[in-house]
């Protein structure tokens, strides 16, 4: 919803009421992530997206429905029985979708939401989906790093989400998670989606040179906040890196120490040191081998500059397990020419040891282009069938 919220923002500032369409839960080839939204204003615009246009007319009709009678619903689109391009996915994935009227009695806390998502302050929000009390379905509990706010039904219910999302949002991961009614944790009947709001991960480029420009702007498209950092004052400007969210002049291992001490980078944090010079980038590299863990440490640089690094690096006392998660050269082989296409190659590798990939052409794959993410079977919702139709039965 984070793209959105915005817009959802808008209307409930004026006191209109929308339709909030979620994505809560996927299964093999879903086209769009778990927490991919779209909203249904009161005027009838469509903003977001839930499936990249598979479901799109169906999840419209229904979020203005709930837009109008408040009522929320969750339903499951998969394949289409009679044709694959009717109401269902065409890709062959599963996805289960909650629609809830969102507005000011609805959803108070959305603007304090806003606020903490705007500071760089972790907040998440915990929903109920599904729940025997059909009055507590679309309740919300915002929870903070300091305390809850907001009210599931029941205190219990209150405090075993509440404890439990903490570990979600401080790793920045978004859930659907069961319950007993009331919150009982060996229960069932409650399930509560939990959508965690956590800044941007951090993408740190070392090395002003126009590579870094092209890098800065892959990562910022990404979704990442960027920052280039060099000792040179001449070549660190913003004027050169407008793709940056900020260009600071230091020297590079002693910044990056700075960051670390301060808590301002986590296991999301991606490190790409492109001065191949061994002045700045050993003295980086041991502080970002030495300090916890990153989720990707690459390295610019030739053959022989590799080597030569990693001389300098074991003489430093860096052992061959820390070396082993430097990538180096960093990118993948795609023949790439220009700053651009270079930039390419490196993001290329840094999604593919995010998620997974091998780097090969998906032509090439002998599996499904989508790994199941979780390989427990679906647990199809109270409140639909397996392949429901255009207008889902309500929840409750």
């Amino acid at each position: 919803m984070r793209q959105i919220l915005s817009s959802v923002l808008a209307g409930w500032r004026t006191g209109e009421r929308a339709g909030l369409a979620t994505v809560v839960r996927t299964f093999e080839s879903a086209p769009m992530p778990v927490g991919s939204s779209m909203l249904v204003t009161a005027g009838g615009q469509a903003v977001g997206s839930v499936s990249g246009g598979c479901v799109e007319g169906a999840v419209y009709e229904l979020g203005t429905q709930v837009a109008l009678d408040g009522q929320p619903v969750l339903v499951r689109y998969g394949v289409s029985d009679d044709d694959a391009f009717a109401v269902g996915l065409s890709c062959g994935g599963i996805i289960d979708v909650f629609v809830e009227a969102v507005s000011r009695q609805t959803y108070p806390q959305l603007e304090s939401v806003q606020a903490d998502i705007d500071a760089g302050r972790p907040v998440g929000v915990a929903t109920i989906i599904e729940h025997p009390d059909p009055s507590r379905v679309g309740r919300h509990l915002v929870v903070r790093q300091g305390g809850t706010d907001g009210n599931l039904g029941s205190p219990r219910a209150n405090q075993a989400v509440g404890d439990d999302t903490l570990g979600l949002l401080a790793t920045g991961r978004t859930d659907t998670l069961s319950y007993g009614p009331e919150g009982q944790r060996l229960g069932v009947g409650m399930r509560v989606f939990f959508a965690s709001f956590t800044p941007p991960p951090r993408l740190l480029v070392f090395g002003a040179i126009d590579l870094a420009a092209a890098l800065a702007r892959a990562g910022s498209f990404l979704g990442f906040r960027v920052t280039v950092c060099d000792a040179r004052a001449v070549f660190a400007t913003p004027a050169r890196f407008a793709g940056a969210d900020e260009v600071v002049v230091a020297w590079p291992h002693r910044y990056l120490s700075e960051q670390f001490a301060a808590g301002l980078v986590d296991e999301r944090t991606v490190v790409c040191v492109l001065t191949h010079d061994p002045k700045f980038d050993v003295p980086l590299l041991e502080v970002a081998l030495r300090g916890p863990r990153l989720a990707y440490i690459g390295a610019m640089g030739s053959r022989r500059t590799h080597d030569d690094r990693m001389r300098r690096l074991r003489e430093a006392g860096v052992g061959e397990a820390e070396l082993a998660r430097v990538h180096s050269p960093l990118g993948l082989d795609l023949g790439s020419r220009t700053p651009e296409e270079t930039a390419v190659s490196i993001v290329a590798e840094i999604i593919a040891e995010r998620w997974g990939g091998t780097g090969e052409p998906l032509g090439t794959l002998g599996r499904r282009i989508h790994p199941e993410v979780r390989p427990s079977p679906p647990r199809p919702p109270a409140t639909t069938d397996a392949a429901p139709e255009p207008h889902p039965s309500r929840v409750g």
